[in-house]
């Protein structure tokens, strides 16, 4: 099966479960897939948290940053949950395209599997 698109959902604010979300995203990419995270509810937390230097999780976080494979968080429940500002200076932009959150029906548009964690 030739490499498609992804788009790899984050619900959870789990670090035993985010842990995966970076690691699919990555082994997609190396496979020559496109490869999308998109952080989502209550996952909009973790974002600040693995974005610290000492956090276990950092250097996938780094590594997936630097591959360019975040699309951002959702602008609503960063918003909501208090942590919009520290998503964005971890790097992330906010996504708002469905009335505050990020349009899963977009990224169908464009060819995506969606998988959520």
């Amino acid at each position: 099966m030739p490499p498609g698109r992804v788009a790899l959902f984050a619900f959870s604010k789990e670090a035993s479960c985010f842990i995966h979300v970076l690691l699919n995203a990555l082994d997609f990419a190396d496979k020559g897939w496109t490869a999308r995270i998109v952080v989502e509810g209550g996952a909009t937390t973790i974002i600040p948290e693995v974005a610290r230097p000492d956090h276990a999780l950092n250097s996938l976080f780094v590594q997936a940053l630097e591959r360019d494979l975040f699309d951002g968080a959702c602008k609503a429940c960063s918003t909501q949950l208090g942590v919009a500002d520290k998503v964005q200076k971890a790097g992330l932009r906010l996504l708002h395209e469905m009335k505050g959150h990020p349009s899963m029906a977009w990224y169908r548009q464009m060819g995506h599997e969606i998988i959520t964690f």
